[in-house]
């Protein structure tokens, strides 16, 4: 059985997103959640969010709830981050008098994991 969590709109770059979410990609659940724990990365902390409501799906399922012991020998399946909507705030200016947008970039969360 699996279950999906996502968190969508995140402020913050996918590509700082993606380094925190590939190193967990693979693991059990359990390993992935101290990993998160220690990370260095400020991408951490709503990735290891997303992760403990894909447990908390999984654990509280209607027709197969599952206690929390197992939910932490999951394995995640499926782990990405998107790129969400880009938001132009202010300007900078450039050369020759010109100016470019600056861009704050957001993303969404994707994690699947699994009792495969």
């Amino acid at each position: 059985m699996q279950s999906k969590a996502q968190a969508k709109w995140i402020r913050m770059s996918p590509r700082k997103v993606r380094r925190v979410v590939d190193q967990i990609r693979g693991k059990k659940a359990g390993e992935a959640i101290d990993m998160l724990t220690f990370m260095p990365y400020k991408a951490a902390k709503p990735v290891w969010k997303v992760l403990n409501s894909a447990m908390y799906n999984l654990i509280h399922h209607e027709k197969h709830p599952i206690s929390r012991s197992d939910a932490e020998d999951m394995v995640i399946v499926e782990a990405y981050a998107d790129q969400g909507p880009t938001l132009p705030r202010r300007f900078r200016a450039r050369a020759r008098g010109r100016a470019m947008p600056i861009l704050k970039r957001t993303s969404h969360i994707t994690l699947v994991i699994s009792d495969v």
